[in-house]
């Protein structure tokens, strides 16, 4: 069984960010390599991001870990970031963890579930790509005929593959509060046309490529989000996480029925679980059953094994 992180601590790093999986820390630039990144022009440009074995449902981080999700989800997020690396730069450098790790700390620990990242200026929306009516997008539908303003035709059904991709961003909640559905026109008010329009072309074309590269190893990808951050040259990177489980609905290609929702590769065993709770989703969250963390862990653990070819022990 992997080891279980639940929150990093990284003495002499200062914390930047903690959210509902990741930790972020600031590195020092004494802490880099010296020939690594010969441009940091000050501490604070580099970031190290931890994925945590922290599990969050409903917008609810919950008590109870998984282990090694932190681990795998790190992974296939690496993964897609060198297969997409063509079609959009991305926030990684390259630099080993292990060389910016405080003194004294486990680098095996950190080794396959962070990254050392560039510090971008983040896009202020979820960009999120949906080539099926699933989710809030299938609840925005029933209501009004739409998804984020988008028409769509009459008649579609659950989990019914749209015409087209939609583009169908989102605002970004904090931790404990709920995304909401907007249009694009909302997107450009808050952060202008020619990003939106960037960020919408670059999520259009990730979500196309990664959803034929899945479809060939028998994994529909329903819906994604991406983050994307920019420069200080107004360059657009790709950040965060990608083409995660946490972050994207995938489903088994041989269980997919239009008019029903199929089982998904994430978490939707938790999810299905605490439906049965009298919980009204509100911190704090319930303890999971052993029985249920274990299937949890198990099918993150068979996606990223079907994806990437990567098995995590």
């Amino acid at each position: 069984m992997p080891t279980t992180l639940l929150q990093a601590d990284l003495p002499g790093l200062n914390l930047r960010h903690r959210g509902k999986v990741r930790d972020v820390f600031e590195i020092p630039r004494g802490r880099l390599p010296a020939d690594a990144q010969p441009g940091a022009a000050s501490n604070g440009d580099y970031l190290l991001i931890v994925a945590t074995d922290r599990l969050s449902a409903f917008d609810v981080v919950l008590p109870d870990p998984i282990p090694g999700k932190g681990e795998m989800l790190c992974q296939i997020s690496n993964f897609w970031f060198d297969r997409t690396a063509h079609l959009m730069p991305n926030h990684l450098t390259g630099i080993e963890v292990a060389s910016v790790l405080p003194e004294g700390v486990d680098p095996a620990l950190y080794a396959r579930r962070a990254v050392v990242a560039k510090r971008l200026k983040p896009v202020p929306v979820e960009a999120i790509a949906r080539g099926y009516l699933i989710g809030s997008g299938w609840k925005d539908y029933q209501r009004t005929g739409k998804v984020s303003g988008i028409v769509l035709p009459d008649g579609l059904q659950q989990a019914q593959q749209l015409p087209e991709p939609i583009f169908t961003p989102s605002t970004k909640a904090a931790v404990g509060e709920h995304d909401q559905n907007i249009d694009f026109d909302a997107m450009v008010r808050s952060v202008g046309g020619e990003l939106a329009e960037r960020v919408r072309d670059a999520t259009l074309r990730l979500y196309a490529f990664a959803a034929e590269y899945a479809a060939a190893r028998g994994i529909l990808l329903a819906d994604t989000k991406f983050e994307f951050g920019t420069d200080a040259d107004g360059r657009l990177y790709i950040m965060d996480e990608m083409l995660t489980p946490d972050s994207s609905r995938y489903w088994p290609a041989d269980q997919y029925r239009v008019g029903s929702s199929p089982p998904s590769y994430d978490k939707q065993i938790v999810r299905d679980y605490l439906e049965t709770l009298d919980w009204d989703k509100t911190a704090p969250g319930p303890v999971l059953p052993a029985e249920v963390i274990e299937r949890t862990r198990a099918r993150y653990a068979e996606v990223l094994h079907k994806l990437a070819g990567i098995t995590i022990d």
